[in-house]
């Protein structure tokens, strides 16, 4: 099974996210489509994802560079430094983990997932 990448592109969106996460975990990942560590950590996520027990958590892909703002903004409302490849686990409409670049383990993610 490959990761069911759900796009993130607007506020509204993210707003809609933050409330779905207080029925079930969302995850988030920015993503740097020029950055060969951002291509490496998301590569990563893929080859993981059928075997990382979380194919019931949706996960949100966000493009950083063509959504800059709503990157600042997730940065933002989910208190975290905003930083390229990261991962977020929303869950009660905060973030409840979050990793970067080579850090990203989906094995911490289900850890965190509560």
């Amino acid at each position: 099974m490959s990761t069911p990448w759900l796009p993130l592109t607007d506020a509204a969106q993210l707003t809609a996210l933050a409330d779905e996460s207080r029925q079930h975990p969302v995850l988030i990942f920015k993503h740097s489509t020029t950055c060969s560590i951002s291509a490496a950590a998301k590569a990563k996520i893929e080859r993981q994802w059928a075997a990382s027990g979380l194919d019931n958590v949706p996960i949100y892909y966000l493009d950083l560079l063509r959504f800059r703002p709503l990157a600042a903004q997730v940065a933002d409302q989910f208190g975290v430094r905003h930083e390229s490849p990261q991962l977020l686990l929303i869950q009660n409409g905060e973030s409840a983990y979050d990793a970067s670049h080579m850090g990203i383990r989906l094995d911490a993610v289900k850890a965190a997932v509560k």
